[in-house]
């Protein structure tokens, strides 16, 4: 039953992988061309290497042969390869880079307008370090995966099939014997691949626990030093590093001892080569400059084998880190109606609306009508649901049930969404503001705002006599959350806004 089942957890899993494969390959088709111009330009590398192995020969056999009427020009050849070989490292290094950074940042863009539309209570299941994590982290490894990695298999499953029947060319024998490490590398690949992205999950996982803290304890510092946790802190911040410490090092012994593996057995290929190599010119069968292009062919055969082993670790930390950029595509996004009604003398209706963020719930059976113009405050002891019905009001969550109804004074209604947000000014417990400057702060509520709308809004929040006796006034810098100012002064400007 053991072994059943394990064979159903593969099956899945292999689902899985298919599945974050057809989602890398939409993501990729923004820059499918200018991947295949990177492959293509990759390809045009190998195929000058190629051709210098060839010119070294016949300049070698020139010069043990003693014919030098050719022999200037193609050293003059084979000097002009180095240089065009130099020239196109730094512009495929270039264009590789440049390439890599839009790919990032569009998977990042994209992430990102995703959480921004997402359900807020599903959003907030994730800590912000983990959140980060995704959008840094996997998603770097995502993009120099469709950028660098997949593009050099493809470049190196071509380089391999070129590079195999030109030695071929030359010895048949040794052409096929230079595959002996293909078994080797295939079966290495296939042990390292299900143990690899077990341990991806974890060294990732372990970051986001490590950033999480990090991001946690310098956001609460006050809290730290209040409770005089510097230590405590401190001494939780190296757990966490010895946890990642110990995901990491057991990823990277697990890709060595694979390594390791590799090489020798690409070592013992290149040996038999050369002695083989090495019998033929004492047999003469072959010159030195055949016996030159056969070390650097077999070289360049088993090499692309050993690196296509190599790519494995890589492809299994894009498919770890496309799963895990794929959970949060998956979320489910808010309600935004295309139509709306006029807003003006807004009214609100909340008819027997129960919720609770667990089994245990918060409001139950809760009506409150609140008609065009009333002022109307909702009162009571801390956690009776105060401020849960002020995010149901703000289709932050949805309800579990009953509803909540926005209308007018003309009879229009429309059942409580994220587009109804409109008809509302927010200000929210505690001081959230964010880093810039006093004016684009106050006009985050309507970024279109003039200066002198800004500055009335401050005056009716009772905020602008502050800030005409700030450094620079309403182009004030403020620090992360307000840091500059007092908690008065931050709930004014949360007014304001």
């Amino acid at each position: 039953m053991g072994k059943i089942e394990k064979a159903k957890a593969l099956w899945r899993d292999r689902d899985n992988q298919m599945r974050y494969m057809r989602w890398l390959l939409f993501y990729s088709k923004p820059y499918l061309g200018r991947i295949i111009f990177a492959m293509s330009f990759s390809l045009f590398g190998t195929i000058i290497s190629l051709l210098m192995t060839l010119v070294s020969k016949r300049i070698i056999d020139d010069a043990i042969e003693g014919t030098d009427n050719q022999l200037i020009f193609l050293i003059a050849v084979y000097f002009g390869m180095i240089v065009l070989m130099q020239v196109f490292e730094v512009v495929w290094v270039l264009f590789r880079t440049m390439l890599n950074e839009k790919f990032t940042f569009g998977i990042r863009k994209q992430v990102y307008d995703k959480i921004l539309k997402s359900k807020w209570l599903d959003v907030q299941k994730y800590h912000t370090g983990d959140l980060m994590t995704r959008l840094t982290s996997d998603a770097g490894n995502i993009a120099d995966g469709i950028i660098t990695t997949l593009p050099s298999i493809v470049t190196l499953i071509i380089e391999l099939v070129l590079v195999f029947f030109t030695l071929f060319y030359y010895s048949p024998l040794l052409a096929v014997f230079s595959l002996f490490i293909a078994p080797v590398a295939g079966i290495v690949s296939w042990w390292l691949g299900g143990k690899m992205k077990k341990l991806q999950v974890k060294v990732q996982e372990s970051e986001a626990a490590y950033r999480s803290f990090l991001q946690e304890s310098i956001a609460n510092l006050l809290i730290m030093k209040s409770f005089t946790n510097e230590e405590y802190a401190s001494d939780r911040l190296v757990g966490l590093r010895e946890d990642r410490f110990h995901w990491v090092y057991k990823r990277t012994k697990l890709s060595m001892v694979s390594s390791t593996v590799m090489s020798m057995a690409f070592q013992l290929g290149y040996i038999v080569a050369f002695t083989v190599g090495a019998f033929q010119i004492a047999a003469k069968v072959i010159t030195y400059g055949t016996m030159s292009v056969f070390l650097t062919l077999v070289n360049r055969v088993q090499s692309p084998i050993m690196q296509l082993a190599h790519h494995i670790p890589k492809i299994v930390s894009i498919l770890a880190s496309a799963g895990r950029v794929m959970e949060l595509q998956n979320i489910e996004e808010e309600e935004y109606l295309s139509e709306n009604i006029k807003a003006e003398n807004i009214g609100l209706k909340v008819e027997h609306v129960s919720f609770g963020y667990t089994d245990e719930p918060v409001l139950v059976d809760v009506n409150l009508d609140i008609k065009p113009g009333e002022t109307v405050a909702v009162v009571g002891e801390s956690g009776i649901g105060k401020t849960t019905l002020i995010r149901l009001i703000m289709s932050f969550m949805n309800a579990d049930e009953g509803t909540i109804t926005f209308y007018n004074a003309v009879g229009e209604s429309e059942d409580a969404n994220a587009g109804c947000r409109q008809f509302m000014s927010y200000v929210p417990q505690g001081n959230t503001l964010i880093s810039g400057t006093i004016r684009e702060n106050i006009a985050f509520g309507n970024p279109d705002a003039t200066m002198e709308e800004i500055i009335e809004a401050a005056k009716k929040a009772h905020a602008h006599s502050f800030i005409t006796r700030m450094p620079k006034g309403y182009d004030t810098e403020i620090l992360e959350d307000g840091g500059n100012l007092s908690n008065g002064q931050k709930q004014l400007l949360c007014i304001a806004r």
